[in-house]
């Protein structure tokens, strides 16, 4: 006898399949009022929703993540096709990275470090040229997160068409006070005067140093905040919120956020 959350598995998936031809329509529809001279540089990502969505569909939390990460994949080859040039996802909080049990932690380690690995071997990478970075306190990753991150980097260094951002063990607040600390042992040696530092200093000591701040924000799940991403970065981002949990997104969800980018204007504090 079938479980109720395989029969809600079961039905979620004939509703997707039966609704299929109608979202090619409407994607192609979409698709074509975007303008690509018009695109976002940077787009942001939020993914959130994992653990509601495994536990609405009655399944293990950590099985949601990894429906999560295979979605994320998806995303980001989404996002390069479509002409994105730089891409930053929030994998991980430092709060994740710190107050999750350790057996969850342990699996959402497992999950990023085995993507990232892919994306070293990805041929979608490599042809387009995309360096693939990962942020974050490093202080707090495991070996094998550690090893991965290493891999993916110097597979890609030499990379600069396109940029990736992995944030794991990542939190704005946290990011500003590495830079203050990075700011002030300058200081200290001499190499800096406190009348120098500026704006633009303080963006140059983020981990984020010599990217654009991002255009976009995309969260998903129906939250309607930024959860210390990317802080001091986000000043001027366009936030888009999507009512839905994130292994449920569809390039159709994409593309509506990017037309709803293109149709604000964007007045920078004017």
């Amino acid at each position: 006898m079938q479980t109720r959350a395989a029969l809600a598995n079961r039905g979620w998936r004939t509703i997707s399949f039966l609704m299929k031809p109608i979202y090619e329509i409407y994607e192609k529809k979409l698709e074509a009022e975007i303008s690509k001279d018009h695109l976002p540089k940077h787009v942001a990502i939020i993914p959130d929703g994992n653990r509601r969505w495994a536990r609405m569909r009655g399944l293990q939390e950590w099985l949601g993540h990894r429906e999560g990460y295979k979605k994320m994949r998806e995303v980001l080859m989404w996002l390069l096709e479509l002409g994105i040039e730089v891409v930053t996802v929030f994998a991980m909080s430092t709060e994740n990275c710190t107050r999750r049990s350790p057996e969850e932690r342990e699996k959402l380690y497992e999950l990023i470090a085995g993507g990232l690995r892919e994306l070293a071997k990805d041929e979608i990478v490599h042809r387009n040229e995309v360096k693939v970075m990962v942020i974050g306190r490093r202080n707090l990753w495991p070996k094998e997160l550690l090893e991965a991150a290493k891999e993916v980097e110097e597979a890609t260094k030499g990379y600069n068409k396109r940029v990736i951002n992995v944030a794991v063990c990542y939190g704005g607040r946290q990011e500003i006070v590495d830079a203050v600390r990075k700011i002030a042992w300058k200081v200290k040696r001499g190499e800096l005067e406190p009348d120098q530092i500026d704006e633009n200093v303080i963006t140059q000591h983020l981990y984020t140093e010599n990217l654009p701040d991002p255009d976009l924000i995309i969260r998903t799940s129906g939250e309607e905040r930024i959860s210390n991403f990317l802080l001091w970065q986000s000043a001027y981002s366009e936030l888009y919120f999507a009512n839905i949990y994130w292994p449920e997104i569809r390039r159709i969800d994409i593309l509506r956020a990017l037309r709803d980018y293109q149709r604000r204007q964007r007045r920078f504090g004017r």
